[in-house]
């Protein structure tokens, strides 16, 4: 059976941890922050792990 190629768009994005969870940054902190709240800025700056159902849902495209 041949391979399935890694999806680039999601390899930009994602990154795969040493335990196998998969590493996602907050959503919403590109553009358009100077009327956000401050705290709700730095909250954004950390990263977020993705969850067990998107987790083994988008494994094999990674």
């Amino acid at each position: 059976m041949p391979k399935l190629k890694t999806h680039k768009g999601s390899k930009k994005v994602f990154k795969v941890r040493k335990g196998g969870s998969i590493k996602i940054g907050h959503p919403g902190s590109r553009h358009n922050t100077g009327y956000k709240a401050r705290k709700i800025n730095r909250k954004k700056r950390s990263s977020s792990t993705l969850s067990k159902a998107d987790q083994s849902r988008l494994k094999n495209i990674i």
